[in-house]
């Protein structure tokens, strides 16, 4: 199949590279997992991206998840334009940043308090120091393979794109930061039995994405998800779920609601701000009365609450709780998903398709997904070429085997099955 001209992509890129480092301002979006340069975007519209050579792609990145409601929703861009005439910030409180987070209190059954923030780095950040904080002990658990920002203490054994550029520990990041960060493998409940056993008086929180999507969609079992809430509440530790992909995404309350669980602090980002920067961590009433001014445990951000960004939350957790569109995004997951199996069967290549609802990845790994290590015996050099010539055909997939891809509200069956025939001549073409 004949490549697509780039040639103004590959100049936005040279010039990118000469005044940002690696010409992105995010690694996640530097092409260093599939190979090649990345594309420039001149726009998006609706489920589709258009790229500086004036190619459309249909896009299941959706921004690495906040636009569920696809690009440019004419609620959510009218939202912003009548809060913008009001302007852009007033480092003062609003009777906006109250509506939004009642939103999120309605939504997320765990949350009796919240706080909104900038970034989903900085709530997980936050949400860190208030376990620490609330409970007077210091050593947090993590989990291999799952990404929570660029956090010092969390920047061990990481994914996203940490595991993409083969760094899952940053130069720049003491090693008092991690001492006492105690990681874990995913899914494996031993292990964690083992940890509280002989850790538990010292043990703040356990944070942890409780539907993965920075190692590539990984799914946590019922016996890891019941001992992880018996453990932490048997030995005093709050338990943390980073819902800033799962939340509003996987059900209109999240992965908590999905699997009816009720962790301590849950961490938001990405659709709570609607595609522009904003992100919360709340929880119990008591744990988040430790959060100052209310208590001694300190954060603060100028542009936190931001009016622009809170009426875009706003319009965007309106749009999902009217419209409840749930089903029909697990209808074209499904779809997807037995489309996506049948064509990989076809290929005769070794593959893995996990899905929750609107979040998947195909792995090029004969074996079932189900932790860091697993995962990254998957073939990325296979994986990068099915990008590619997917790319070629129009479609837009995250840029490394180890992001999860994501469905939008504005997909529909049709484009689904035009997806569908791109994959069937990608995989023939790559095996």
């Amino acid at each position: 199949m004949p490549v697509p001209s780039r040639v103004r992509s590959q100049q936005a890129f040279a010039r990118a590279c000469q005044v940002i480092p690696g010409g992105v301002n995010s690694p996640a979006r530097a092409f260093g997992g599939v190979g090649g340069n990345p594309l420039f975007i001149d726009k998006g519209e609706g489920a589709y991206l258009h790229d500086l050579d004036g190619h459309r792609y249909l896009d299941f990145v959706g921004s690495w998840g906040p636009l569920i409601l696809g690009h440019a929703h004419p609620r959510v861009v009218a939202a912003i334009e009548q809060a913008l005439r009001r302007g852009t910030t007033y480092g003062a409180p609003t009777e906006s940043e109250t509506e939004l987070a009642e939103l999120i209190i309605q939504a997320v059954p765990s949350i009796e308090m919240v706080r909104l923030v900038s970034s989903g780095t900085e709530a997980a950040m936050s949400a860190i120091r208030l376990a620490r904080g609330s409970t007077g002990r210091e050593v947090i658990i993590k989990f291999a393979g799952c990404y929570h920002g660029h956090v010092d203490s969390l920047l061990v054994a990481a994914g996203s794109s940490a595991t993409t550029l083969g760094v899952p520990n940053s130069p720049g990041v003491p090693r008092g930061a991690v001492a006492d960060t105690l990681v874990l493998r995913y899914n494996d409940t031993q292990a964690l039995e083992d940890a509280f056993r002989t850790q538990g008086a010292r043990i703040a929180g356990v944070i942890l994405e409780p539907v993965v999507g920075n190692m590539g969609l990984v799914i946590p079992t019922t016996e890891f998800r019941s001992a992880l809430r018996r453990l932490t509440h048997q030995h005093g530790a709050l338990l943390i779920y980073d819902e800033v992909m799962t939340g509003f995404r996987l059900a209109y309350g999240g992965a908590q609601e999905l699997f009816q669980e009720m962790p301590d602090v849950t961490v938001l980002g990405k659709i709570v701000g609607g595609g522009l920067p904003l992100a919360a961590y709340g929880g119990r009433a008591e744990v988040m009365k430790q959060v100052m001014p209310a208590g001694p445990v300190f954060q603060a951000g100028t542009l936190s609450g931001n009016p622009l960004a809170v009426a875009a939350g706003i319009a965007t957790l309106r749009e999902l709780r009217e419209q409840a569109p749930y089903p029909y995004l697990e209808q074209l997951g499904q779809r997807l998903a037995t489309g996506l199996i049948q064509a990989a069967k076809a290929s005769g290549l070794p593959h893995q398709l996990a899905r929750v609802g609107s979040m998947w990845t195909l792995f090029f790994n004969p074996d079932p997904v189900t932790d860091y290590e697993v995962a990254k015996r998957s073939d990325t050099a296979r994986f990068g070429r099915f990008f590619w010539a997917m790319m070629n055909r129009g479609c837009y997939l995250p840029c490394s085997q180890f992001e999860a891809a994501f469905l939008m509200t504005v997909h529909t069956e049709a484009q689904i099955d035009q997806t569908l025939a791109a994959a069937r001549e990608a995989l023939a073409e790559i095996g």
